[in-house]
């Protein structure tokens, strides 16, 4: 159940002013549930740059607020600054970061600019993922002739804006917005100082490779096509952009890379082409560093590609994942590498106070149920204890992975284990959500009843409450099943020597799924919607009788082994 995020960068055209700035980034942090993360100001280019993290809807409605605000603020008449730029707002690209597509953030990237197009009289062009007219989807293209030419270009016919009037604003000048992926800046380290030798390596990898020379591949003439241009050998790595540089602070020179689409073109490509180059070339890539925040999914996709290439499963805990591609990529050579402060999910939940369960010891947890709280209840043991079963089988999957004479068989078992693991999470977020319901309905019932109007909201806000407070065992009783088909796997086919912890995760999800149900069926009675009471009850009734029968077909299988 990953929550979808995605990130803003807006550039705004002033780095200078720290009023200015400060007022646009309050504009920013208004918005509840957006995440400044960063604001980041240049003197020279006479430019900020702010990175926001959230929710989709809230951080178009952030991203809105600063661009209003510097409209309000900045006057492009009297701009100055070494940075190409065309708006007070000069460009707003949103980027997916977990749960959205690149085409759902392009949607809301679309939004955001009819609505400055329309609201705040800017002219604005759409680029990259949003823009569908191939010759307007580059960023330099549009902002050519920058602010002082744009009088006369949103007069040209091909330059009509994608949203607000072909009208010169002066003031604010145009806004570019789009849709991009996530750019991650990262650092190689080498055992060497020679900027030399870092570029060589910089050069194989990178997208744009280096120039074709005659004779001697370092001194010799650079070759030229027909027409004058030079002649290029291209890199390894699409979208990476590459360059050698030193250190001083380090002692070591390092290939500095800026990876412009990390799904196509991973981080842990990226180390192993630059570390095989070094290698190549008698240097070594010793660690990396990054720069920024980084996507956890960039983090868990490195921690699965270093364990298969030692043969291991890559159904372990996010944590160990995490920690797999920090110590296979050296991320923590240079300075610590703390996950909550480099990886942008990690930073959001800082915040978050809805995993509190699920992050407490066995004894707390056991401790908090036990108190005169009416929550957790039924319903968080419910998803704990299918979370243990599902938890019981992911470790039978991993034993299996490991077991002496099965090495063919550890892409098989890995698959079910990481399985394991996206179900074990999900049950932990319901353990937490089912909390999270009982509270609404309790919230609802403290809503005022005195007028008629007000009688009628509270109802209306005590029935929803109890369509979630049902919907959330109901989820409950749907991942644990799917679990079950898991455990029931790794009773018949794991490792024999753990056959009894998949009897126990049978026993386990087998009372997840009664006990949840029993939670449906306790906050449907209270609901008014009786057709959706009675569907979900027939469709619990038939879930709890699979997973009964489930159970069954399972200890039979574990009790024919244990004989």
């Amino acid at each position: 159940m990953m929550k979808q995020l995605i990130e803003c960068v807006p550039n705004f055209s002033e780095g200078n002013d720290m009023n200015v700035i400060n007022q646009i980034a309050d504009a920013i942090r208004s918005i509840e549930g957006v995440k400044l993360l960063n604001v980041d100001p240049g003197k020279a280019t006479n430019r900020t740059v702010m990175t926001m993290v959230g929710p989709p809807a809230q951080v178009i409605e952030a991203a809105f607020a600063g661009i209003m605000k510097a409209a309000e603020l900045i006057d492009m008449t009297k701009h100055k600054g070494e940075h190409p730029r065309m708006g007070a707002t000069d460009v707003c690209p949103l980027i997916p970061v977990a749960g959205i597509t690149m085409e759902e953030t392009a949607a809301y990237a679309k939004k955001l600019g009819q609505r400055v197009g329309e609201e705040l009289g800017i002219p604005v062009y759409l680029y990259e993922a949003a823009q569908s007219n191939e010759e307007r989807k580059n960023l330099a293209i549009i902002r050519h002739g920058e602010y002082e030419g744009f009088a006369k270009k949103i007069m040209l016919p091909d330059w009509q804006p994608d949203y607000g009037a072909a009208v010169f604003n002066a003031k604010s000048g145009a806004t570019v917005i789009g849709a991009r992926d996530f750019l991650i800046a990262y650092n190689v380290n080498l055992n060497t100082k020679s900027v030399k030798r870092a570029n060589s390596v910089a050069f194989d990898i990178r997208e744009a490779g280096r120039v074709k020379r005659i004779g001697d591949p370092v001194s010799g003439a650079i070759a030229k096509d027909e027409h004058g241009n030079e002649i290029r050998i291209p890199g390894k790595l699409k979208g990476v952009k590459a360059i050698g540089w030193y250190i001083a602070e380090y002692g070591i020179a390092q290939v500095s890379i800026n990876i412009t689409n990390f799904r196509e073109t991973p981080l842990h490509i990226v180390f192993e082409e630059a570390n095989k180059s070094a290698t190549d070339r008698g240097l070594r890539a010793t660690g990396s560093e990054l720069v920024g925040l980084i996507p956890l999914s960039a983090m868990i996709d490195a921690g699965k590609y270093f364990l298969h290439k030692q043969g291991l499963s890559s159904g372990v805990s996010e944590k160990e994942l995490i920690h797999i591609a920090v110590k296979s990529m050296g991320l923590d050579e240079l300075s610590p590498f703390n996950a909550e402060d480099r990886i942008i999910e990690y930073q959001l939940q800082k915040d978050s106070v809805n995993n509190k369960l699920a992050s407490m010891t066995l004894a707390s947890f056991a401790n908090e149920t036990a108190s005169d709280s009416p929550a957790p209840g039924g319903g968080s043991i419910a998803a704990y204890i299918g979370a243990l079963g599902i938890s019981l089988a992911t470790m039978v999957a991993n034993l299996s992975a490991g077991k002496k004479g099965w090495e063919h068989r550890v892409v098989e078992f890995s698959a079910f284990a990481e399985q394991g693991q996206r179900l074990k999470d999900t049950l932990l977020h319901l353990l937490d959500e089912d909390t999270v319901a009982f509270n609404k309905i309790m919230e609802a019932f403290s809503l005022p009843k005195g007028n008629e109007e007000e009688k009628i909201a509270r109802k209306a806000a005590i029935q929803a409450a109890t369509k979630y407070a049902i919907e959330i065992p109901f989820k409950v009783m749907e991942n644990v099943f799917a679990s079950m088909e898991i455990i029931k796997a790794m009773a018949t086919n794991g490792n024999p020597n753990s056959v009894s912890d998949a009897g126990v995760g049978a026993l386990c999800a087998r009372s997840a799924v009664m006990g949840a149900f029993l939670n449906v069926k306790i906050n449907a009675a209270s609901l008014d919607d009786k057709e959706y009471v009675k569907d979900i009850l027939e469709k619990g009734a038939i879930l709890e009788q699979q997973a009964i029968s489930l159970e069954a077909e399972i200890l039979a299988v574990v009790s024919d082994k244990i004989k």
